[in-house]
């Protein structure tokens, strides 16, 4: 009767064992990564003047990279007076047809930014789209929305 109890004990840690292995091998491989570390979030520029998503939310660590599908060049610009993330002072060119830029965060906060060929900030350190003096205009006379964006960077608690 002990020999069977042992057996028992010992399939149920060998079950148990294989199941934490199979857990963490799929934790592994949906990461994304071979360094153990987030996958990258993707942010693009369609063929339009936006950023998709207009907002995403990262993990400190964690890269985000914009890509520009677009014919046009764009900017990534942060804005400064919000900006807690880090990487203070970027004004970056985002060649068309392909350009990427990307950016790893190492400190939560957040990480506001924008296009400075097709947004400009007001008073406020808004965006806001610009106007008659450098706007891009419709056939009904609107200059559309400003093409900014926002990273918040989360920590791990």
């Amino acid at each position: 009767m002990s020999s069977l109890r042992v057996r028992g004990c010992l399939l149920l840690l060998l079950a148990l064992g294989m199941l934490v292995l199979g857990f963490s091998s799929r934790v592994r491989a949906g990461d994304g990564s071979d360094d153990g570390k987030p996958a990258a979030v993707q942010i693009l520029v369609p063929d339009e003047d936006r950023f998709i998503p207009f907002a995403v939310t990262v993990h400190v660590g964690q890269k985000v990279t914009w890509t520009n599908n677009d014919a046009d060049d764009h900017t990534i610009v942060s804005d400064n007076a919000f900006n807690t993330a880090g990487h203070r002072g970027v004004n970056v060119l985002l060649k068309a047809n392909g350009g990427t830029f990307s950016l790893r965060f190492f400190h939560a906060g957040v990480f506001p930014y924008y296009c400075r060929f097709h947004s400009m900030l007001d008073a406020h350190n808004q965006p806001k789209a610009p106007g008659p003096d450098g706007g891009i205009q419709d056939p009904n006379g609107n200059y559309g929305t400003p093409m900014s964006g926002v990273v918040t960077v989360v920590g791990d608690d």
